[in-house]
């Protein structure tokens, strides 16, 4: 059972994680921290060009939090490398941006963003799109 605040894989031989994408230390210590708090192994970069070389060489993580305005590549960028890798098209992209107009939502969901949030956003609303991300993962797992 997922439990909201409590993300919990069907496998428990292998902790649920997460790759969180964000230039703003503050920002990228915040969401690595809520998401720790719900139970996941979080890895954190800071710009495009590590977020692709860390997708490229770890095991693919169960959910992405990805900036769109990032030093080198765009979150724009990482999110069509992901689509465009077949180990990485099933994996959760939340977009958090402060990136606010109708288009920049339209273009992310156009590369592959599965979620969108507009920085700065409430804990609750982060945990909320985490847990809807996530929870369709859960119950894919057969019992």
């Amino acid at each position: 059972m997922v439990v909201a605040g409590q993300l919990e894989d069907k496998n428990p031989s292998r902790k649920r994680s997460a790759l969180v994408v964000e230039d703003d230390p503050d920002v990228r210590g915040l969401v690595g921290r809520m998401l720790r708090a719900s139970g996941l192994d979080v890895a954190e970069v800071a710009e495009g060009r590590s977020a692709i070389l860390h997708l490229a060489v770890h095991q693919p993580p169960d959910l992405v939090c990805l900036d769109l305005m990032l030093p080198e590549l765009s979150g724009y960028d990482v999110c069509e490398y992901m689509r465009g890798d077949a180990r990485l098209q099933g994996v959760p992209i939340l977009i958090m941006s402060a990136r606010a107009l109708p288009q920049d939502r339209a273009y992310a969901e156009q590369v592959g963003a599965s979620s969108y949030l507009v920085k700065p956003f409430k804990q609750k609303a982060f945990q909320a799109a985490v847990d809807a991300l996530l929870v369709p993962a859960a119950a894919a797992v057969p019992q």
